[in-house]
């Protein structure tokens, strides 16, 4: 059973089921799509890019782009639609890094673990306390 939540684009009340928008809501980017597909269809289009398709539709950049990443416009079919890269702005066509600023990340992370390493064999080494013994010799 649904629960209730507050629609992401109009904020509106609803019964919330697999989308987080509306019904309304829905049916405006369901239109939005057709639109947008409809336009990249035509031949003489499929080589639009997204500032094109955005002007020629007058579908906002953020909805065309929010299709691509749920694959309803396969970049394969477009090849010069491609969306800003999250981190950098530099344009891609999948995912939400470009290959510069994930391998960027990566670097990065692999540097928080070596230094994370380092801190724990620095630690283990500071628990290991040397422990000398002395015996008393019988009498």
């Amino acid at each position: 059973m649904g629960e209730l939540a507050n629609c992401t684009r109009c904020n509106e009340l609803f019964v919330k089921t697999l989308k987080d928008i509306c019904k309304n809501c829905y049916n405006e980017e369901e239109n939005a799509f057709q639109k947008v597909s409809r336009f990249l269809r035509l031949k003489k289009n499929r080589e639009a890019t997204l500032p094109e398709v955005e002007e020629e539709t007058g579908v906002s950049g953020q909805l065309i782009t929010k299709f691509i990443k749920e694959k309803r416009l396969l970049t394969s079919q477009f090849p010069k639609l491609a969306y800003p890269c999250e981190k950098c702005g530099n344009n891609i066509n999948t995912g939400k890094l470009c290959t510069a600023c994930a391998d960027e990340l990566l670097r990065d992370l692999d540097s928080e673990t070596q230094v994370a390493e380092r801190v724990k064999l620095l630690k283990e080494k500071e628990n290991k306390q040397t422990i000398y013994y002395s015996f008393k010799k019988d009498q």
